[in-house]
């Protein structure tokens, strides 16, 4: 099974464990965010903090939000330090995929134990959507 940026996610995962069991459970997103920032870049990854991404509605721009982190310009991470992740969490991410041209997220959370949900969002569905 081929999936898109399949050795980036994979480091990406390995850095949240890492990050996980060196910091553990209990702190804010931003401290999670912050680490999870800087030992990207220490191994190497091109990592943005807080980019801003516009969103549309009829060629109007109706708002704005921060991504937590895009990796190699190719994925968004939204971070999370909840108990568990809900699915409300993985609708929010597929909404920030839409507005751009990235196709790959990845849903990391620093809960009671560290998890993880990849979401998907082709350039093509993207297209078909913007026909509807």
């Amino acid at each position: 099974m081929y999936l898109k940026h399949k050795n980036l996610t994979n480091q990406i995962i390995k850095t949240l464990y890492d990050v996980y069991n060196e910091l553990g459970h209990g702190f804010l997103e931003n401290v999670y965010q912050n680490t999870l920032y800087l030992e990207l870049k220490n191994r190497g990854i091109y990592v943005e903090a807080q980019k801003q991404i516009k969103v549309y509605y009829k060629n109007t721009q109706v708002g704005v939000y921060y991504a937590d982190l895009i990796i190699d310009e190719v994925i968004i991470l939204e971070l999370k330090a909840a108990e568990v992740i809900v699915k409300e969490f993985e609708f929010q991410l597929l909404n920030y995929l839409k507005p751009t041209e990235i196709e790959v997220s990845l849903l990391l959370n620093f809960g009671v134990k560290p998890e993880f949900k990849r979401k998907i969002f082709t350039i093509k569905k993207k297209l078909e959507s913007s026909l509807e």
